[in-house]
């Protein structure tokens, strides 16, 4: 079950909210009505196997295909004075 604190309640209860979440709880913290940050149990964080990003459509292919220099380039990891044009 989630439970929903302030950050004011999560400083003063921090221990009751940690016994909570070892218990299988999450705990969402709020700072003026905006979460911002979530308790979860360690375990369920050190489960999650690599490759569990759950893609809500396909793929194109050309996400997978080789980079060209000027996507390397792009992402700093080419020089541009590396003579690779």
């Amino acid at each position: 079950m989630t439970k929903y604190v302030t950050v004011h309640e999560a400083k003063t209860t921090l221990s009751k909210l940690l016994v909570d979440v070892e218990h299988g709880g999450d705990v969402v913290i709020s700072r003026r009505r905006t979460p911002v940050a979530r308790l979860v149990p360690y375990e369920r964080l050190a489960r999650a196997p690599w490759g569990s990003l759950r893609l809500d459509g396909p793929v194109d292919d050309a996400a997978f295909a080789p980079m060209d220099t000027d996507e390397l380039t792009a992402w700093g990891l080419v020089e541009e004075s590396a003579g690779f044009t």
